[in-house]
């Protein structure tokens, strides 16, 4: 059995989507459809149930699924198994995460990766941290590097290697801002000031949640996907963000922000780890990045 067309099944299994898989696989749609009806046909049975709207698995797909998954383990421990006796892992993996996490998060985990594991092959896509588990869900990427969420999806593995507070940041130069800061001292009128937040995500949640604590009545300014594009737009004078410590921390900005704080306590921060689906932990590439973020743990994790 063609072991190509095995992965290209699982990318549909996955996705459910053939403009989706045929993506993640990197071949066109109709050359998707075509191995998949010639896969259906090699083992004799109905494996997707598919119209104009709509693709699902059969039974015998859902079943297929662990023999597909297996097979593919298989051929890769026999592979390594007679290319090298040491057997080395191959295969690739693909990560979701924002630009912070990528050198921050991220970078120690390649850089032991590079060293304990030569020939595994990393695809990296970055984003707004608010859509990584999504990402996960929907098979775009094996795994992510995203904040836990307070019902986390049954889904999702989650391995913490890390911890953010948020902060409260306004601009550091004179502006109209920085007057109206000053005279509120350290009692601030936060219903006066002009908030930037995310779009959507765990800071969001975060912040609502604070607002209404607070009896807040706030004022947005503007919705931006990524923390780090809000650093920016603070620094520039246009209003006042609620954002991860480590998103502040590794910014190239921060000297040109401040800490605001006043006697009100500040949200709790959360969690930050790597997500990844349960049935795709026994993939060897994907399971060696795993135990290598949680050997990192102690060394990644922040102070609050």
């Amino acid at each position: 059995m063609d072991h190509k067309r095995l992965h290209y099944f699982l990318a549909l299994a996955k996705t459910l989507h053939f403009a989706r898989a045929s993506e993640l696989c990197h071949i066109s749609a109709p050359t998707l459809s075509r191995n998949i009806k010639q896969l259906e046909d090699e083992v004799g049975v109905t494996l997707f149930s598919r119209d104009n709207r709509s693709v699902k698995l059969t039974r015998e797909g859902e079943s297929f699924i662990d023999y597909a998954n297996a097979t593919l383990t298989n051929w890769q421990r026999f592979r390594s198994n007679v290319q090298d006796p040491e057997q080395t892992i191959y295969g690739k993996v693909s990560i979701y995460c924002s630009v912070t996490a990528s050198y921050s998060f991220l970078h120690q985990m390649l850089e032991q990766l590079r060293l304990q594991h030569q020939h595994i092959e990393i695809k990296l896509n970055t984003g707004d941290p608010a859509v990584a588990i999504n990402r996960v869900l929907d098979g775009h990427e094996a795994m992510a590097i995203a904040a836990k969420p307070d019902k986390l999806p049954p889904q999702i593995a989650f391995a913490s290697i890390g911890y953010s507070s948020l902060v409260f940041i306004a601009p550091r130069n004179a502006s109209l801002l920085t007057e109206k800061l000053a005279r509120f001292g350290d009692n601030i009128d936060w219903s006066e000031l002009e908030f930037i937040v995310p779009e959507q995500g765990f800071t969001r949640q975060r912040l609502e949640q604070w607002w209404r604590k607070h009896g807040i009545n706030a004022k947005i300014y503007a919705q931006v996907a990524g923390h780090e594009a809000m650093v920016s737009m603070v620094s520039l004078g246009l209003g006042i963000a609620m954002v991860p410590k480590i998103v502040l921390d590794n910014s190239p900005l921060k000297d040109r922000v401040q800490v605001l704080s006043d006697q009100k306590e500040a949200p709790p921060g959360f969690e930050i780890g790597l997500a990844v689906l349960h049935k795709a932990l026994p993939d060897a590439a994907l399971k060696a990045l795993w135990e290598i973020a949680q050997s990192l743990k102690d060394v990644n994790s922040l102070a609050s």
